[in-house]
């Protein structure tokens, strides 16, 4: 592979990954993994590079989630993206945003998950800012923190939510 060749094959490659981050706002790496058809290390190393010359946007949590957006995204939409992107995060929000203010109860009648896994998720959303919880004597009410931005970013992304085979698959091992 002469030069030019492989300038033109590194240049597609990093088109594939931004063009999938574009479609894909607060994408994983196991997803572009998938979508990119590239091998591990040379997906690894686009990113490096995307995201040194700041063509990418990269959120980092707790050393194991990493996500990535586009540049044009603010941080305050991207915070809530990355937070909504499972299919039952997304469940949970849109129920409460409809109902303002909701029971555990009624969060878990409406998921139809266990108890636990909409525990989890409500206390990811909380600790993320995005519910937060008032305690009653004999019940917690959940709410969302800011209606518009958050009504705002799921109206607006709506379509990048339609990857349900990714959901799905990301359900399978939570479940477990």
């Amino acid at each position: 592979m002469d030069l030019k060749e492989h300038t033109e094959l590194f240049s597609d490659s990093k088109s594939v990954i931004l063009k999938q981050i574009e479609r894909n706002p607060g994408i994983r790496y196991r997803e572009l993994l998938r979508l990119t058809s590239l091998t591990n290390g040379g997906l690894q190393y686009h990113l490096k590079i995307l995201e040194r010359s700041h063509k990418v946007k990269v959120d980092r949590h707790d050393g194991r989630r990493t996500r990535y957006y586009p540049l044009h995204i603010p941080t305050s939409e991207s915070h809530i993206l990355g937070c909504v992107r499972n299919n039952v995060a997304r469940q949970i929000v849109f129920f409460i945003l409809e109902h303002h203010l909701c029971t555990f109860g009624e969060v878990v009648e409406h998921t139809k998950k266990a108890q636990s896994t909409v525990s989890w998720h409500l206390k990811r959303l909380s600790e993320a800012g995005i519910i937060s919880i008032s305690y009653g004597p004999e019940y917690q009410l959940y709410s969302t923190v800011n209606n518009n931005l958050v009504k705002t970013v799921l109206d607006k992304y709506k379509e990048t939510f339609r990857d349900k085979i990714a959901n799905a698959y990301y359900e399978i091992f939570e479940e477990l």
